[in-house]
C-alpha cells in the first residue's frame, strides 16, 4: 500500500473543501446573524489539516492502484464527513453533541436528508445554507470534482472515479477522464441553476429557491423549514420538485448522450429508463388510487397532487414531504420505503439499489423460469438491445447479497440499541438507501434515539451512499496484504 499518496491526495481533497465552508460566511454577512466566526474556524481548521496532510508527501509521484482509489475514497468520505461537523459544533446557537453533528454531516454529503435537527424555521441562514450546500456537494460526488478541478491527480483520476461513481457502466463520456468529470458537473450546475429559476418563479424566496434547488438536484431531501415542500403548499412548488426530481434521478451519462444528440427521444432508447419511468408510473396510480379509494382525500385532486409527489419523492430517494406520509393508511408509507429499495438510475444522484439491477435481476429470474420450462434453451439477457456479460450478472447478484447481509445486521444492531421493529427496519431502509425520512420514532427526525443508533445509522448511510462493494472491500483482510 503506498500511503503517501494516500495522504497527499486527501491533503489536497480538505484543502479543495475548505473553501466550500466560506460561501455560508457571505450568507451570514448578508443576515448579520453572526455565525461567520464559526466557519471561518471551520476553514482555517479544515484547511490547515490539509496542508498538514500534504507538506510530508507533496513530492510523492506514485502512481495510483485499485487499492489506493478505494482506501481514499472511503477515508475521504469518513474524514470529510469528520470536518463538516465543525461548523455545527461550533456554532452557539445549535448546541449539537459530537455524535449529532457527525449525523447531520454525513447525511448531507450522503445526500441521504436524515436530521436530528428540529426548529428549522428559527436557525440561521448561514446553518440552513451550509446544510443545503453539504447535499449538493455529495450529490454529483466530491471525488468526481476532484477529478474535474485537479488534473494534478494524474494518472489516479480513473481510480478514484471508478471507486466513488455510482452504477454498473462507469465508462468515459470524452476521452479525456477530466472531461468527463467537467461534463457531468456542467450538466448538475445546469440543473441546479435552472431548478432555482423555476423555484423562485414559482414563489419561494431567493434564498429557499437555490438552497431547495441544491437538494433537489442532489436527490437529497433537506429542507430549510421543518414542514419540508409542504411549507410552502405550493402546487407549482411541487410540480417543479417533481420535474426535477425525476431528470435527478436519471442517469446523467444518458443526459450527456441526449444533449450532445440534440434528441430527447434518446430517452426512449435506454432499457434503464423505461424501466424508471414504468416504476414510477405504477407506483404514482397505485397509490393515488388507494389514497381516492380509502377516502382519505376526500377530492380525486388532492389525492392526484399528493400521491404523485409522495411516490416520486420516496422513489427516487429524495425524501422530500409535502405532508406526513406516515399518517396515511398503513400500507402506503411501508410501500413508499420498499419503493426507496429499487431507488433511481444508476449514475445519477439518487441511492437504493438501482433500476437497473433490479431490471437485471429480474430479467434473470425470468431466465431461470424459461429454463426450467426448456432446460436446454440459449436463453441471453439483453440490456439496451446487447447482450450482458455473465461476469456483469455475477457482480449485481454479489452486490445483491452484500446488500441483504448489511441490512439484517444493521437492522439487528440498531434493535439492540432498543429500537421497535419498525423504527429499526425503516432507519435503516431509509439509511442505506440514501433515503431519509422513516416511520415510527424517525417519522419526524432523527433527534430522539440514542447515540449508539445515530452511529450506526451514519456507517449505513455511507454504506449505502458508495454502494456496499467499494467500503466493504476495505474491510475484507485481503485489501491490506501487501
Amino acid at each position: 500500500m503506498q500511503f503517501s499518496i494516500v495522504f497527499k491526495t486527501i491533503g489536497l481533497l480538505l484543502m479543495v473543501f475548505s473553501l466550500t465552508q466560506l460561501p455560508p460566511i457571505v450568507v451570514d454577512t448578508i443576515y448579520q446573524q453572526q455565525e461567520a466566526s464559526s466557519f471561518l474556524a471551520a476553514f482555517a481548521l479544515t484547511f490547515i489539516s490539509g496542508l498538514l496532510f500534504y507538506l510530508p508527501f507533496r513530492k510523492s509521484t506514485k502512481d495510483f492502484r485499485i487499492r489506493e482509489g478505494v482506501l481514499v475514497v472511503v477515508s475521504f468520505w469518513f474524514v470529510l464527513s469528520l470536518f463538516a461537523t465543525t461548523p455545527f459544533l461550533l456554532s452557539e446557537s445549535l448546541s449539537m453533541g459530537f455524535s449529532d453533528a457527525f449525523f447531520e454531516s454525513m447525511s448531507g454529503l450522503t445526500t441521504t436528508g436524515a436530521t436530528v435537527l428540529s426548529g428549522l424555521d428559527d436557525l440561521p441562514m448561514a446553518i440552513l445554507y451550509y446544510r443545503q450546500q453539504l447535499q449538493w456537494l455529495g450529490g454529483m460526488g466530491i471525488i468526481v470534482l476532484a477529478v474535474a478541478i485537479l488534473p494534478m491527480l494524474g494518472v489516479g483520476g480513473m481510480e478514484l472515479y471508478h471507486a466513488e461513481s455510482s452504477g454498473i457502466s462507469k465508462d468515459r463520456l470524452t476521452p479525456k477522464l477530466t472531461q468527463t468529470a467537467k461534463a457531468l458537473w456542467k450538466i448538475y450546475l445546469s440543473f441546479t441553476v435552472v431548478c432555482a429559476v423555476a423555484y423562485y418563479l414559482a414563489g419561494m424566496s431567493i434564498f429557499d429557491a437555490i438552497g431547495h434547488s441544491y437538494s433537489t438536484v442532489a436527490i437529497g431531501g433537506f429542507s430549510t423549514h421543518d414542514l419540508s415542500i409542504g411549507y410552502f403548499d405550493s402546487v407549482t412548488v411541487e410540480s417543479v420538485a417533481i420535474v426535477f426530481m425525476f431528470l435527478a434521478g436519471i442517469n446523467f451519462s444518458l443526459h450527456f448522450f441526449v444533449w450532445r444528440k440534440k434528441n430527447i427521444l434518446e430517452f426512449f432508447k435506454d432499457s434503464e429508463f423505461k424501466a424508471y419511468l414504468l416504476v414510477l408510473s405504477f407506483l404514482s396510480v397505485l397509490i393515488v388510487g388507494y389514497l381516492w379509494n380509502s377516502g382519505y382525500y376526500q377530492t380525486p385532486e388532492g389525492a392526484l397532487r399528493y400521491g404523485i409527489f409522495q411516490g416520486v419523492s420516496m422513489a427516487t430517494t429524495t425524501g422530500f414531504a409535502s405532508v406526513d406520509f406516515s399518517l396515511w393508511p398503513f400500507m402506503l408509507p411501508v410501500l413508499l420505503i420498499f419503493a426507496s429499495f429499487v431507488g433511481a438510475c444508476a449514475g445519477s444522484t439518487g441511492g437504493g439499489i438501482k433500476v437497473v439491477r433490479v431490471l437485471l435481476m429480474f430479467k434473470l429470474a425470468m431466465k431461470e423460469i424459461k429454463k426450467f420450462i426448456h432446460p436446454n434453451a440459449q436463453i441471453n439477457i439483453k440490456l439496451n438491445q446487447r447482450s450482458v456479460a455473465e461476469s456483469t450478472l455475477v457482480s449485481v447478484w454479489g452486490f445483491f447479497s452484500l446488500y441483504v447481509i448489511a441490512f439484517i445486521f444493521i437492522m439487528i444492531a440498531l434493535m439492540f440499541t432498543g429500537m421497535d421493529q419498525v423504527t429499526s427496519f425503516s432507519a435503516t431502509a431509509a439509511s442505506i438507501n440514501n433515503l431519509g425520512p422513516g416511520l415510527g420514532d424517525v417519522a419526524q427526525n432523527y433527534g430522539a434515539i440514542s447515540e449508539s443508533a445515530k452511529w450506526i445509522l451514519s456507517f449505513s448511510m455511507l454504506l449505502g451512499r458508495l454502494e456496499i462493494l467499494t467500503l466493504m472491500a476495505l474491510l475484507h483482510k485481503s485489501f491490506w496484504r501487501f
